[in-house]
């Protein structure tokens, strides 16, 4: 192989991993009875809570975040467009979008489940894309 096809195999594999890490979100959307939302890898119903209202800041820790496991993100993770992310009490990372960090629920049992929304008086809702 010359050294001119080694530099384009180089930049070509650049180029392909700087594709795909431009495509990658830490969630997609899913369908469910409620319509498009947002979800995890597992294709699980994602949430946003009302008492989040500060900015950058989770409210739901402890035994909340036993009953509504927030989306982690990696140490290193970076935001990009509508994504942020956020520390925890505990200096764990999550996920936020459009500044709503993300929350999965425990009593979702499957793809497409939706049974959080609305719950706590109205305060946990299906995150929309």
């Amino acid at each position: 192989m010359t050294i001119r096809n080694l530099i384009l195999a180089g930049l070509f594999t650049v180029g392909l991993a700087a594709c795909a890490t431009a495509a990658m979100t830490p969630a997609k959307t899913g369908n469910t009875a409620l319509g498009p939302v947002l979800v995890d890898a597992k294709g699980m119903t994602l949430y946003t809570f009302d008492k989040d209202a500060t900015p950058g800041k989770s409210a739901c820790n402890g035994p909340c975040a036993q009953n509504w496991p927030p989306l982690m993100a990696a140490g290193d993770a970076k935001a990009s467009g509508d994504w942020s992310v956020i520390t925890r009490d505990d200096g764990s990372k999550q996920w936020a979008y459009k500044g709503k960090p993300l929350y999965a629920w425990v009593k979702d049992t499957k793809p497409g489940d939706t049974t959080g929304d609305g719950f706590l008086n109205g305060a946990w809702h299906v995150a929309k894309p």
